[in-house]
């Protein structure tokens, strides 16, 4: 089957950034990460030139993993409804760094903020689940979420003194809360 030319461009650069890796120096940890994050943006710049879109690119390193966020711009298209096509970006730009590393990358992809409003909804959402929990000695099962969405889950009701975990099987895995 016949590449399209967008497939062959967005090959052309993943070549590009794995030989540029390549000749790259071993690095220490933070400084592997900032280097995940400079061929994330490469990447991303690419997709973005082949779509003709708008936007800049900010790399951070969080929580011991590169971070990267694309604002400005009219983005909200590469979120999706609910997150699905960002999801489907970031893991296409986890394989570009894999490709150019040999390393699996565990990279944070945002744009638009959805993850960081999405963040303060989920732990707006655990609070009060957590009430909730406590105030009627119940178990409390939440709508299926996706692995950074229950984790976020998870942390919250951890640090409120709680306990959950997760359930069933993706993509209908969700979170349960258990009362004190």
């Amino acid at each position: 089957m016949a590449k399209t030319k967008s497939e062959a461009v967005v090959e052309a650069v993943i070549e590009e950034v794995a030989d540029a890796a390549v000749e790259a120096k071993p690095v220490k940890a933070g400084a592997k990460l900032e280097e995940e994050g400079d061929i994330a943006a490469d990447y991303l710049e690419a997709l973005l030139d082949i779509a003709d879109l708008d936007g800049d690119i900010d790399i951070d390193v969080e929580n011991d993993r590169a971070s990267l966020a694309i604002v400005g711009g009219k983005l909200r298209h590469l979120v999706g409804s609910q997150g699905e096509v960002l999801d489907a970006i970031q893991e296409l730009t986890r394989l570009a760094v894999q490709t150019a590393t040999g390393d699996r990358s565990r990279l944070m992809l945002d744009i638009d903020n959805f993850r960081s409003n999405r963040r303060s909804e989920l732990k707006k959402l655990a609070g009060e689940m957590a009430d909730e929990a406590k105030s009627t000695g119940s178990s409390i099962k939440l709508a299926p979420m996706n692995a950074f969405e229950r984790k976020i889950i998870h942390d919250t009701i951890q640090e409120l003194g709680l306990s959950s975990e997760s359930d069933g099987e993706d993509p209908h895995r969700f979170v349960v809360i258990y009362p004190a």
